[in-house]
């Protein structure tokens, strides 16, 4: 059973704004961005740079000012050119987290209404369509061939199909995967067919939210070349401070100036300190995380540079990791013969032959298609009927028959710009095709 949307008044304008404030805005746990001073105190509080602020202030208080100001300007540039570097990644992570809040049409006072996602509340009904971004955990109460793709939360890259509940009670939300259940999940994108739904969940309540708040627990440990990197500064600076006091007690027992003795103990260690490694190490982390900008990588944090080199062993899925999550058309069959098609990429490539199977497969798929068959189908006709009759981009669609359970097909009516032809396109099970062709039974 299947409830009209013009039977569904949804919530109130109040009752919306009061489970808003009682549930919060819809929006997953995320760690907060960055800020300019926290960017700098955490710069700050690596042991190299410590050293060379604490080496800077003595050569000022010395009287030192050439010495002091060559060691500040180090600080600075390495200061700067980490701020540079992760406010750069801050700043994208900003825009894609923009890019990625998907909007919502929801059944609000009777009347639909288009609004952000973080808006959504417990209770609103979500009116869905193909190529939709679910905003929220939901029951599904009509649906009609509706199909998810899912593999954000199960990691299966084909769709499931989606079955209606027909009723507005609140059902115990299952876990994501496995075809005809009635509920969607937050993240989620609808690849096929329309439906409504009840939200049952939102932010942190979600199986996505329920992800990230996982994620938040997870502690960030320093990089083998940062333990690496205090281990050799606890090191020198025992070395260091050693004989500084070593040469201060020789200097002042045989000369007896203690001052002259300290100052040259100083010298000594200064000289021994090896204050230019974090500049070069700042430096060449960067230079990394600008290579890696240029193939589309971002890095937050540029010790992962060091950790990503050091890596021996990369476990990672397969799709849509390894392999582009994408269909594609290898073989056409027509006339009795088979085609491989898989490097087909001009219309030389493509027999006239198979012209004709091709363009009644495009007139099949959806318009505006999020399907991974109707894209394949597409994508393979665009490139190898380019240029020919077969390619009707200015036929206009009539009336689509969806798929039903008494006739298991797709049907789409196109009328030329003229107004004079028509042409019927259809897919789906063999029987139902043959049935609706007239064939013979043979």
């Amino acid at each position: 059973m299947s409830l009209a949307p013009d039977t569904i008044a949804g919530l109130s304008g109040q009752e919306a704004a009061q489970r808003l404030r009682e549930a919060g805005f819809n929006e997953l746990p995320s760690s907060q961005p960055k800020k300019l001073v926290r960017i700098a105190g955490e710069i700050l509080r690596e042991p190299m740079l410590l050293l060379l602020v604490a080496c800077s202030a003595i050569y000022f208080l010395l009287g030192d000012v050439r010495e002091a100001l060559v060691l500040s300007v180090f600080v600075t540039l390495v200061i700067g050119i980490e701020i540079y570097q992760q406010r750069k990644t801050e700043r994208a992570l900003e825009a894609l987290r923009d890019l990625s809040s998907p909007r919502a049409l929801v059944i609000r006072d009777g009347q639909r209404q288009r609004i952000a996602g973080r808006e959504v509340v417990p209770g609103d009904i979500l009116v869905l369509a193909e190529g939709d971004r679910v905003p929220a955990d939901a029951a599904l109460f009509s649906a009609t061939n509706l199909s998810v793709d899912e593999s954000l939360l199960t990691g299966e890259s084909v769709p499931v199909r989606k079955q209606a509940e027909g009723r507005l009670t609140k059902p115990g939300m299952e876990a994501p995967g496995g075809d005809d259940l009635p509920f969607l999940y937050s993240g989620t994108l609808l690849v096929h067919g329309a439906g409504m739904a009840r939200v049952l969940a939102t932010g942190f309540r979600t199986e996505l939210g329920k992800i990230g708040k996982t994620l938040q627990n997870v502690v960030s440990e320093p990089s083998l070349l940062q333990r690496d990197t205090r281990r050799v500064v606890r090191v020198m600076a025992a070395a260091g401070l050693s004989l500084c006091a070593l040469l201060a007690l020789i200097y002042g027992f045989t000369r007896g100036d203690w001052l002259r003795g300290f100052l040259a103990a100083l010298t000594m260690a200064m000289s021994v300190l090896p204050e230019e490694l974090p500049v070069v190490l700042t430096v060449f982390m960067a230079l990394g995380a600008w290579r890696m900008s240029r193939l589309r990588v971002l890095t937050r944090n540029l010790p992962a540079i060091e950790m990503l080199g050091a890596a021996t062993v990369l476990c990672v899925d397969k799709t849509g990791t390894l392999t582009r999550n994408q269909m594609q058309v290898t073989r056409l069959f027509a006339g009795g013969e088979l085609l491989d098609v898989s490097a087909a990429s001009t219309p030389a490539a493509l027999p006239e032959q198979w012209h004709g199977l091709l363009e009644f497969a495009m007139l099949s798929t959806q318009v505006g298609a999020h399907d991974p068959m109707d894209l394949a189908i597409q994508r393979l006709g665009e490139q190898t009927l380019s240029g020919t009759e077969h390619l009707h981009g200015d036929w206009s669609l009539v009336r689509q028959y969806p798929l039903a359970q008494h006739l298991l097909a797709i049907s789409q009516v196109w009328r030329s710009p003229d107004g004079a032809d028509y042409i019927i396109a259809a897919k789906g099970a063999p029987e139902a095709i043959a049935d609706l062709c007239h064939l013979p039974d043979a």
